[in-house]
């Protein structure tokens, strides 16, 4: 098998995935490096389980302080950052897979800050009688309907997704700004750390939130997967080859606001990882379709660098780790705004 040509796995007769050396290379790298930041994670500064004592901690004899930061402090943490980064990779890459739009991520049509206003709205508001997740699922579904009703083309022209987008988003903030203002002050002292896009403070709950939508959403990815290779051929060819492209674009969408909702639920609107986390995987691996396992590594690669940054890092520490992806997602943005419109898609 060569580095591009790709071979493909069959599980079943559902799921046909294709596979190429390059793309198994780049899964298994980008693993053991996810692991390695792991270890530094939990193992890093004045807090951290010396690396000799890890192993005998990781495996249940960790007691004290030791099982406090496992437990507590870096643990949750550090699930919660491979989980939701994962999560938030794959949402980006279904959008722009169905969309053949490399600009239709969850953060630039606003996805992501209605989700975030929506648990918002439910935190302050309906404290108690609406759960976070499912104020973060009706915002991310509001917001997705706004977009594509108000472009007047659904989500098939990056001009107008771009700027229903940038309105849908700040109709969120709006409501976000307002939601921090008229809440009492703990909430709101809570809420905008959330809102930052933040892994601080997380919990085993949040991490099994995020992973029972993993579960559940990556192999309804996967099976997606062959129909949504003929996608980006065209609608008529896909139709053609029994691709059934708006019902498969219909349910790739529900899958993907599921899982980038997930993530916010759990760790806030964190930006631009849906964004560039498809791209460096599509570009690094040329495996077509949306390629969600080389994806969600990827995307768990880059939060779980941003967080021990946040962590460890003296220029960045204690800053919400939505706010240094934000950063670089940002620049990344621009770069794809202009290649785009070079090529006058834009």
């Amino acid at each position: 098998m060569s580095a591009t040509a790709p071979r493909l796995v069959r599980l079943g007769n559902a799921v046909a995935v294709p596979v190429t050396r390059r793309g198994m290379t780049y899964a298994w790298s980008v693993t053991a490096l996810v692991m390695v930041l792991a270890v530094a994670t939990l193992s890093l500064g004045d807090l951290g389980v010396p690396l000799d004592h890890l192993p005998r901690a990781l495996t249940g004899g960790a007691d004290g302080a030791e099982a406090f930061v496992l437990e507590r402090l870096r643990g949750p943490r550090l699930v919660v950052a491979v989980t939701a980064g994962a999560a938030l990779a794959v949402s980006g890459s279904l959008f722009q897979t169905v969309t053949r739009n490399p600009l239709a991520s969850p953060d630039v049509i606003g996805l992501t800050a209605g989700a975030g206003a929506g648990a918002a709205a439910a935190s302050v508001f309906w404290s108690g009688a609406v759960p976070v997740p499912v104020g973060a699922v009706a915002g991310a579904v509001s917001a997705a309907m706004l977009v594509h009703l108000s472009t007047g083309r659904g989500f098939s022209s990056p001009s107008h997704v771009i700027i229903a987008g940038i309105g849908v988003a700040a109709m969120a903030l709006a409501l976000i700004q307002y939601v921090v203002l008229v809440g009492m002050r703990d909430q709101s002292t809570a809420l905008a750390g959330y809102l930052a896009g933040s892994l601080s403070a997380r919990s085993w709950q949040h991490a099994a939130l995020v992973g029972a939508a993993l579960l559940v959403l990556l192999p309804a990815a996967a099976l997606m997967g062959q129909r949504l290779r003929l996608i980006e051929m065209g609608d008529e060819l896909a139709d053609a080859l029994g691709g059934e492209a708006h019902r498969t674009r219909f349910w790739s969408l529900v899958v993907a606001i599921a899982l980038a909702a997930a993530a916010v639920a759990v760790a806030g609107p964190i930006s631009f990882v849906s964004l560039t986390a498809p791209q460096v995987a599509k570009r690094i691996t040329r495996a077509p379709g949306a390629a969600v396992l080389s994806t969600a590594l990827t995307g768990s690669l880059i939060l779980v660098v941003a967080d021990l940054a946040a962590q460890q890092a003296p220029v960045v520490r204690d800053l919400p780790v939505g706010i240094l992806t934000a950063g670089v997602g940002g620049l990344y943005l621009g770069f794809l705004l202009v290649r785009e419109w070079k090529k006058g898609t834009l």
